[in-house]
């Protein structure tokens, strides 16, 4: 479909020109001063998520702008070509259809094929869960990128909600210090593996179900058992067959590996949480689909995140962001978010494979609260870059150590508020530092105790990390990435990226064995030399 990139937008020279005269200068603890209802007009309410937006360097105009400039580039005309499944995925020809995963039975498109796989996977997943009748201790899931992230952060985030009498394993780096160590605690009659490679051919994987199957033989010493301990989520089933596993879980290539946490590839987190309970992350999910598909842009909070990031990114020139979860179940959802945001939209050329002339992705990193206070907080106080910042808060936990909670949540009110206020050099002056040198003046030790302020933060906020609420926020994060990828004129479905260093290992791996460094540049031959016997 027909395109216009959003540099060549009237609302993108209007951006530019309200930076110019507002935004560049926009101080935060100004604007609320200026506005008492600040909170109330940068406040959306999705489903499963609220979101206080105020603590952002931007104003009504310049929400109405990119609004517009969302309208002019035919955002929701490339919305509803991806729902409706036409090949928005255009280097590669495929529909992108993770939504059609989560939609009810009878509402989305392959429908039936969806649900008949989903049904099976369900079933098979309770059969584990009857661990009586199973004999299962142990699942070990074996990918790499989106077979691994996807379920690992989601299978920890639900972790109240997990079958008590398994234990998820997840193995995904090629280093054998990744699955050494979980070998260790198995034994085989308790275990089961789940092969998790659309193809059946990503090297990472098949290097460590190589690993796995011969642990496996050497210790119950049975070939006809690893069809009772191994299962694939794969659609080569041929391949599958050869490696020994005839119980397998298909899904499609409208499923994108990032995006594939809905499909078979969530068959760890069935097996952890249930039936019951993965049908109620994808109900999460799809009514956040709907949202995003039928909310005004106005408010349909992905899409004024997708704009949002857009404006840092290209008009603050801030480069990344920082997630903060205030949750310790979300531990792995600044990873899973690299590899969504960082591999669907770093990208350098526009759909008719244009150079850009402006920036896509932002680096996306962080850990929870509070350990990132005392790690990387710092940087983000007194630093000299701007990074805006991402709150994730939960206000009912599934513990009962109401008192740990309450100083959770206080922790991160009080970060984001820190970030804004800061502190002025004269209030640093009226402070006593205890910890200061003796030996240094006030006006210096006040100095080194001045925060700027005015850094920039959003606030996302669950109920309760249920099922329901971690579908719908994962969700939330796919359709603001298509946002910010559509408004950049870029297909975020693709990964080259991915493709040139795997071609090179592939060159490599027979040097490592013979030394042979013939045509390989000198550093690459240098390292050579050092690393072969």
């Amino acid at each position: 479909m027909d395109f216009q990139r959003c540099d060549q937008t009237v609302a993108w020279t209007a951006l530019q020109g309200h930076y110019q005269a507002h935004g560049r200068d926009l101080d935060l603890r100004e604007a609320f001063a200026r506005d008492p209802q600040r909170f109330e007009s940068f406040a959306l309410q999705a489903p499963e998520v609220f979101a206080d937006l105020s603590k952002n360097r931007w104003d009504l105009v310049t929400r109405r702008l990119l609004t517009e400039l969302a309208r002019e580039v035919g955002l929701e005309a490339r919305r509803d070509a991806m729902l409706a499944g036409e090949p928005v995925n255009t280097t590669e020809g495929r529909a992108v259809l993770h939504t059609a995963l989560r939609a009810p039975r009878g509402e989305g498109l392959f429908s039936s094929e969806v649900h008949e796989v989903l049904d099976r996977m369900l079933a098979f997943a309770e059969s584990v869960r009857d661990t009586g009748a199973s004999g299962i201790r142990h699942v070990v899931n074996i990918g790499i990128g989106g077979s691994d992230l996807g379920p690992a952060m989601a299978a920890r985030a639900l972790q109240p909600f997990a079958h008590p009498g398994l234990t998820m394993h997840f193995v995904s780096n090629v280093d054998g210090h990744d699955i050494a160590p979980v070998l260790q605690r198995l034994r085989p009659e308790e275990t089961l593996f789940i092969i998790a490679s659309k193809t059946f051919t990503t090297q990472e994987t098949m290097a460590n179900a190589q690993v796995a199957r011969q642990w496996f033989l050497a210790e119950a010493g049975s070939e006809a058992a690893i069809a009772r301990h191994f299962v694939g989520t794969t659609t080569n089933l041929s391949a599958a067959a050869a490696f020994g596993i005839h119980t397998t879980f298909g899904f499609w290539d409208w499923v994108g590996g990032r995006y594939s946490l809905w499909s078979a590839i969530g068959l760890p987190l069935a097996i952890a949480i249930g039936a019951e309970h993965f049908r109620a992350l994808l109900a999460g999910a799809h009514a956040m689909d709907r949202h995003f598909a039928t909310a005004p842009l106005e408010t349909n909070l992905p899409v004024q995140l997708g704009l949002l990031d857009v404006w840092y990114r290209n008009f603050h020139g801030f480069s990344s962001r920082s997630v903060a979860p205030y949750h310790q179940g979300l531990a792995r959802l600044p990873a899973y978010l690299q590899q969504l945001e960082m591999e669907s939209n770093g990208k350098q050329v526009d759909l008719d494979g244009q150079p850009l002339p402006y920036g896509t992705s932002p680096v996306v990193w962080g850990e929870p609260g509070t350990n990132g206070q005392h790690a990387y907080f710092q940087q983000l106080h007194q630093g000299t870059d701007v990074v805006p910042v991402e709150f994730i808060l939960v206000k009912t936990p599934t513990h009962g150590h109401a008192d740990l909670h309450t100083k959770l949540l206080a922790n991160g009110l009080a970060q984001s508020a820190a970030l804004m206020l800061g502190k002025t050099t004269e209030a640093a002056l009226t402070e006593k530092a205890p910890t200061a040198s003796a030996t240094l003046g006030k006006l210096t030790v006040a100095r080194h105790r001045t925060f700027p302020g005015n850094r920039p933060s959003s606030t996302l906020l669950l109920d309760r990390l249920t099922p329901r609420a971690l579908g719908a926020l994962v969700a939330l994060y796919e359709h603001r990435v298509f946002t910010s990828g559509a408004i950049w004129g870029i297909n975020p479905y693709d990964q080259w990226g991915v493709e040139l260093g795997k071609a090179l290992c592939n060159d490599l791996l027979p040097r490592l064995a013979s030394g042979d460094a013939t045509g390989l540049d000198g550093s690459t031959a240098g390292l050579l030399g050092r690393l072969t016997p």
